[in-house]
């Protein structure tokens, strides 16, 4: 084994050894943090960082050991960190949409008073033959009649 090897070999356990660790603690924060709003925050963060660190020890590994070029580890790292921040943004707004229009079982954080009025935020409006009415004001109504 060759010095430049051995400095690729523990580039690579550490790497992993990251990389599993911040997944664990990822993994960890969704399971113990109490609202949807905090739990966020684990998979989007600490365990996409993970995976990525992973991922990187293994675009490492194969060249040095193997000989192997290819851009596949790559190319899911990219997609990961492209798509995990655009997933938890999607969450989060549906999740406010939910608390604004007061029609989700189970508030945990209770952020209904500091959401903004629902005349000056475009998520809770949709335009309909009729006008501009709440976008959750049908299900309210009947959610109300049970």
């Amino acid at each position: 084994m060759t010095d430049m090897t051995v400095i690729a070999d523990i580039l690579v356990a550490a790497l992993i050894l990251l990389g599993g660790a911040f997944a664990l603690i990822g993994s960890w924060g969704l399971v113990r943090l109490p609202s949807l709003m905090t739990r966020l925050h684990g998979p989007t963060k600490a365990t996409t960082l993970g995976v990525g660190g992973v991922l990187v020890a293994s675009m490492i590994y194969f060249p040095v050991h193997h000989g192997l070029y290819t851009a596949h580890e790559l190319l899911i790292t990219l997609f990961l960190f492209i798509s995990a921040p655009i997933t938890a943004n999607m969450i989060a707004k549906a999740h406010l949409h939910r608390q604004g229009m007061r029609i989700d079982p189970n508030p945990a954080d209770d952020i209904q008073e500091g959401l903004p009025e629902s005349e000056i935020w475009a998520t809770f409006h949709v335009e309909t033959a009729n006008g501009t009415e709440d976008a959750g004001s049908d299900l309210v109504k009947d959610l109300e009649r049970r």
